[in-house]
């Protein structure tokens, strides 16, 4: 199931005001441009931003994710209608499903908290890419310790939402036990002063155990790169079919 920040409507339509800096995707459109990709597969595409900038370079496009309410934005915006949008999580991908790319952008890597579900993840995906593709995604490199600033001090922020209001935001850490961290969202509306949470749990691999979980989806790591949004602090792993 969606966290709440995803599916919640009230949330999802907060999502891109409060996360409007995605530098990160600039690396993705320069990958697929790298790999001449003319068609992408965007997993867990949430609000549809990075699937939008695709099909508005004329890439052909399929958004998945199992958020109906993050779908809902993502379909008001503008190249959403060139997108083919699927409501669920692989299994529901069409088995005539080609494309040239998958990608996994920010945090959807860490959301499959068993390597099994990683894996199968990986495995499904590979099955719709082409010979010649590529499936691209990033991991926070736990060495770095994202979650020690994940605390309501560093993140405090109050940002002014269209046709909301001001919306004051934080992030706590709940537990920390890893390979898995819990963090919770805080959400208070300032013109009604409603409070609304949503917990998530991510899972930090370090990279030996993702090129484990790479190896036995049946894809290989032909690169693994430093993200530019984020140098240091991150992996960016570029997988492909083996050859033969």
């Amino acid at each position: 199931m969606p966290d709440a920040i995803f599916d919640d409507p009230r949330l999802a339509q907060l999502y891109d005001p409060l996360e409007a800096d995605r530098a990160d995707l600039e690396s993705y459109l320069g990958l697929v441009d790298e790999f001449g990709a003319r068609s992408v597969l965007d997993v867990g595409c949430g609000t549809g931003t990075f699937a939008c900038l695709l099909a508005q370079r004329g890439v052909d496009v399929v958004g998945l994710d199992p958020a109906g309410a993050s779908l809902t934005v993502a379909r008001s915006k503008p190249g959403a209608p060139r997108v083919r949008w699927i409501h669920g999580d692989v299994t529901s991908l069409p088995p005539s499903l080609t494309v040239d790319m998958a990608t996994m952008t920010g945090n959807v890597a860490q959301v499959f908290l068993d390597d099994d579900e990683l894996v199968t993840t990986l495995s499904a995906v590979r099955d719709v890419i082409r010979p010649s593709g590529h499936v691209v995604f990033e991991v926070r490199d736990p060495s770095r310790e994202a979650w020690r600033s994940w605390t309501r001090d560093e993140s405090l922020r109050r940002t002014t939402v269209p046709t909301v209001g001001v919306v004051e935001s934080w992030v706590d850490m709940v537990d920390l036990a890893l390979p898995l961290v819990t963090f919770r969202w805080i959400y208070r509306f300032e013109r009604t002063g409603e409070v609304i949470t949503s917990d998530s749990t991510l899972r930090f691999r370090g990279r030996d155990e993702v090129a484990r979980c790479v190896s036995q989806s049946g894809l290989e790591v032909i690169d693994v790169r430093d993200a530019p949004d984020r140098p240091g602090l991150e992996f960016v792993f570029v997988c492909g079919i083996p050859a033969g």
